[in-house]
């Protein structure tokens, strides 16, 4: 059985794609190939690190990849997780379905420390909750 492959794209890969890529790993790895790249990668961010571990995930091992690294690749479903990505990236050669989830980026909220830290779970948690209905849809 071939297992349908998942790119989940955003802009620097380290906070939106990252978590969701670690949720389908999570809850439907043993059912889908997971990735996850950026448009301008940059570096996985802690405080997606430290929410998913929250809840049992570990994505420390994640690295902020290049959408470039994937070019010449097949994927099934390619998720764009943010607007801004949709903009930079609005063909992926190779993607049979785009999803496009046009998410908030937690790495752009302000406020305390504990204020940020709950964008992040806040985010995570919707990002969970659409990981679960994509797995639902497309097992």
């Amino acid at each position: 059985m071939i297992k349908p492959k998942v790119l989940f794209l955003c802009t620097a890969n380290s906070c939106r794609s990252q978590m969701a890529e670690g949720f389908l790993r999570h809850h439907a790895g043993d059912r889908f190939e997971v990735y996850s790249a950026g448009a301008k990668p940059g570096k996985l961010n802690p405080s997606a690190v430290a929410v998913m571990k929250e809840l049992g995930i570990d994505i420390s091992g994640h690295r902020s990849k290049d959408v470039a690294e994937f070019l010449g690749q097949s994927f099934h479903y390619v998720v764009r997780v943010c607007d801004k990505v949709r903009d930079l990236c609005p063909v992926f050669p190779g993607a049979l379905w785009y999803l496009d989830w046009s998410l908030e980026d937690p790495a752009a909220a302000e406020g305390s420390p504990p204020q940020r830290m709950n964008v992040f779970r806040r985010v995570r948690d919707e990002i969970e909750a659409r990981v679960l209905e994509f797995v639902a849809k497309n097992s």
